[in-house]
């Protein structure tokens, strides 16, 4: 009689896999074959695996999630009375904590995966790959601390278990965690242990060109996140030599590794070379090349259509939305405010479509409508957005970048109050924030304010101070900016000699950038230059150039004025509108 029934279950599972596997699959038969095989009252090992292929199908094929949930539940408690189980036992813990925090259950999810950790410290495998999962739930609800801890105890269990690759990826996630909390002392002893043993890895080449890569995000985006943009050169050029050398090596060169507990992949290659031309956009746009912030943009979002194609992975939606929102904000620099509105409204349909990217990148996109509302004079728009922005508990680079963009809103509209109160709270000798950019923009803030109220000393020592920040680490955006103030200071004192040894320069490093607001500002100061000093043939192209500027500005601010994208501006508050499918110049400036 057992042989017999045992024959039906593999003929039950043989059918529901080949309904599976059909193309396209028959789901209803393939859930129906499987659930047959409770009528045969099962063993308690068959019963659970069935429950756990269900759950699986249910999800991957349904959008049935209260019926997956009921059968991984059911999987997960049977489950904990058969011992030897393990594989079966702790991928069900692990899908159902996913589906548990995907329904926004989250204390359900950390009280289920905290019990899997407890039981699986016999299986190495599962036991990081569980301490991984926890980990992550806590740094979604920003619990950096708990996060940091759990993948501390994994990394000195891995250690202990003999996984040294493992142990590295731990300690690289604890780096990163650290680095969002800004525990940077912390930082750099995690760093600089994982650093050490990345260069000491004896296994595969596959493996320790990809733990190099994770090393080198890391110290870039450190970097980056000081407004280091001059001596994060050297890491960065590593960075794009380590891509070349992973994507040259060949996938058979991926060997099963000795250790189970090192069988994790931090992340396939093909998202690598996403990252790292996302990292690039980032150095790019810092260091004022918009330029080449655009070319690698276009790249990368190349590759994410591409990967799409395959596996629509949700970190890819994540890259695409960090690439639309530096984009968007390159060409408002290079004047092209129609295809920043709506790149911004692209990137906010990505967000409508995963509530997580919402919460976690609404505040850039507040960021982005209040800089492009500045843009077209829209000023009360811009204030409202800057608002929201700073009533959020987003990130302190975000809130600074916010205040200074506000503080010139509130110049342009003589609110000398408000603009009163927010620059004592942007004193650059003590920005909450360690980075040296937003440091250096703080100055150049102050020494615009000084400018418009005459006190032109003051405004002379505040930017002297961004040039010097500005030229030690390559800003060449600011650097450009403090030129034409000066010059334009230098030409109300009645210096036009040195008024024009600023101003030649600004309009040399505008067009290489290329920002087309400070070529409009320093043309317009050139042909006064150049008429007063009696040069008719200078003060005529000078005159031919700002002309085309404001051509090109005043049409650009014409189209972004009529585009429905526009109406973003007056979203402050709620879920964020539907917008039509952006148009055709817009997707076909980006692919």
């Amino acid at each position: 009689m057992a042989t017999s029934q045992e024959a039906c279950y593999l003929t039950l599972l043989g059918l529901a896999e080949e309904f599976r596997t059909m193309n396209p699959p028959n789901i209803r038969n393939c859930i129906q074959c499987l659930l047959a095989i409770f009528n045969l009252k099962p063993p308690p090992k068959m019963e659970v695996k069935t429950h756990l292929q269900l759950g699986n199908i249910l999800l991957q094929f349904t959008k049935n999630t209260d019926l997956a949930q009921s059968h991984l539940e059911k999987a997960w408690y049977r489950s904990q009375t058969i011992t030897g189980f393990d594989d079966v036992k702790f991928e069900t813990a692990s899908v159902l904590g996913d589906l548990y925090e995907k329904k926004g259950q989250t204390a359900f999810a950390k009280q289920l995966l905290s019990k899997a950790v407890d039981i699986s410290q016999q299986s190495v495998f599962w036991h990081c790959r569980l301490l991984f999962q926890l980990a992550q739930i806590y740094a979604n609800e920003k619990d950096y601390v708990s996060s940091s801890s759990l993948l501390g105890v994994g990394a000195d269990y891995a250690n202990l278990s003999g996984a040294q690759y493992t142990r590295i990826l731990f300690l690289l996630s604890k780096g990163m965690l650290l680095m969002i909390d800004k525990k940077l002392t912390e930082v750099h002893q995690v760093l600089t242990l994982a650093g050490q043993l990345v260069e000491a890895w004896q296994g595969s080449t596959q493996q320790k060109e990809a733990l190099k890569v994770f090393f080198l995000v890391l110290q870039v985006c450190h970097y980056l996140t000081a407004g280091q943009v001059k001596s994060v050169k050297p890491c960065l050029k590593q960075l794009q030599q380590g891509i070349q050398t992973i994507t040259s090596l060949h996938t058979d060169e991926e060997l099963m590794p000795a250790n189970p507990g090192d069988m994790f992949q931090w992340m396939p290659k093909e998202h690598m070379c996403v990252l790292v031309y996302l990292v690039t956009v980032l150095h790019s746009m810092q260091a004022g090349y918009m330029d080449k912030a655009q070319k690698y943009t276009d790249k990368a979002l190349m590759q994410i259509e591409k990967l799409k194609m395959v596996d629509s992975h949700p970190i890819l939606h994540s890259f695409q939305l960090l690439l639309l929102e530096h984009i968007a904000m390159c060409r408002l620099v290079m004047g092209n405010k129609t295809v920043s509105i709506q790149e911004t409204a692209q990137a906010l349909q990505i967000c409508r479509q995963e509530p997580r990217l919402l919460a976690r990148h609404c505040s850039q996109i507040h960021t982005l409508l209040g800089l492009y509302a500045m843009s077209v004079n829209c000023m009360e728009a811009a204030e409202a957005q800057f608002g929201v922005v700073l009533r959020s508990n987003a990130a302190t680079e975000l809130r600074i970048l916010a205040s200074l963009n506000l503080a010139i809103v509130y110049l342009r509209c003589r609110k000398e109050k408000e603009l009163s109160e927010l620059l004592a709270r942007l004193n650059p000798e003590a920005l909450p924030s360690g980075s040296h950019s937003l440091r250096a923009a703080a100055y150049y803030v102050h020494g615009l304010n000084a400018f418009f109220q005459a006190r032109y000393n003051d405004a002379k020592r505040y930017l002297r101070e961004t040039l010097k920040m500005a030229n030690g680490e390559d800003l060449n955006r600011l650097t450009s900016c403090s030129l034409v103030l000066l010059g334009h200071i230098f030409y109300s004192l009645g210096n036009n000699r040195e008024s024009t040894n600023m101003v030649t320069p600004a309009m040399q490093l505008a067009s290489k950038i290329p920002d087309v607001h400070v070529q409009l500002w320093a043309s317009a100061l050139l042909k006064d230059l150049y008429r007063l000093c009696g040069d008719r043939m200078r003060e005529q192209e000078a005159v031919h150039t700002h002309s085309n500027f404001s051509q090109l500005l005043l049409k650009d601010h014409f189209q972004a004025s009529q585009l429905a994208e526009h109406h973003l501006i007056q979203w402050v508050k709620g879920d964020p509108p539907a917008l039509p499918i952006p148009s055709s110049s817009a997707s076909t400036s980006l692919l």
